[in-house]
């Protein structure tokens, strides 16, 4: 079985999950939260290097504001204690989007996480909070704006290379894998540019009750892709070339 070198997952369902036991959504939340590191544990068994979790985007500011306040507290929780976490794991854990929209604290907690995992070798976590793939593109190209006026960039340099080094994701490796939850097959402004020759697979069990079972048949369903990039297969059988 050939194991995808990196997964990224948009965790769906907590709400949903939360309804279906008779529970107020903001205790989906804590259970999914919950969840993440059963799946850090999982992927990493499994062999997978680096995995990409959706935990907040630039939309979900738009729910109800006792569930944005909910949800920024138990990720600020989490992340204060992942670095426990990240230590017993050997995981390096890392966190993109514009978290300049986050409380100085939970900034710090950030920035504290990154540097006390940076010297972990296992697994490579990233979470990403307050995240949308159009405004990290949208900052990326202000970011080549600014160093093509400041002379550190030309014109004629610009390409796919180029542009993935100004993406929050430019330290790691596009997903192979890309996996939703709770049955929705959008991608919801995720991973917009990185994506773009994944596979997808989509499952209708929500984020809470995804377990190792379930990520394994996502990677079996991932085995039995044809995978082709341009039109040529990821093998060398020659005689598709």
């Amino acid at each position: 079985m050939s194991t995808p070198e990196h997964i990224a997952i948009i965790l769906d369902g907590n709400g949903r999950w939360a309804k279906s036991k008779g529970m107020p959504r903001n205790y989906g939340h804590t259970v999914g939260a919950k969840n993440v590191e059963n799946i850090c544990k999982a992927a990493n068994d499994l062999g997978v290097k680096y995995l990409t979790l959706y935990a907040f985007s630039t939309e979900n500011w738009n729910r109800p504001d006792s569930e944005v306040a909910a949800l920024m507290k138990l990720l600020e929780s989490y992340l204060k204690n992942c670095i426990k976490t990240a230590n017993k794991n050997n995981m390096r854990v890392r966190v993109i989007g514009e978290i300049s929209r986050l409380s100085e604290n939970f900034q710090e907690k950030i920035r504290n996480l990154e540097e006390v995992s940076s010297v972990n070798t296992g697994l490579n976590l990233t979470i990403a909070i307050n995240y949308g793939s159009r405004d990290e593109m949208i900052r990326a190209v202000k970011h080549m704006i600014a160093d093509h006026d400041a002379g550190k960039l030309s014109a004629d340099d610009i390409d796919a290379d180029t542009f993935s080094s100004y993406l929050d994701t430019r330290e790691l490796p596009d997903p192979d894998l890309l996996i939703r939850t709770s049955g929705e097959q959008r991608l919801s402004n995720y991973l917009l540019w990185q994506l773009a020759y994944a596979e997808f697979y989509f499952t209708d069990v929500p984020w809470p009750a995804f377990d190792k079972n379930e990520l394994k048949k996502a990677i079996d369903a991932y085995n039995k892709r044809d995978r082709r990039f341009g039109g040529l297969k990821e093998t060398n059988d020659t005689e598709d070339k």
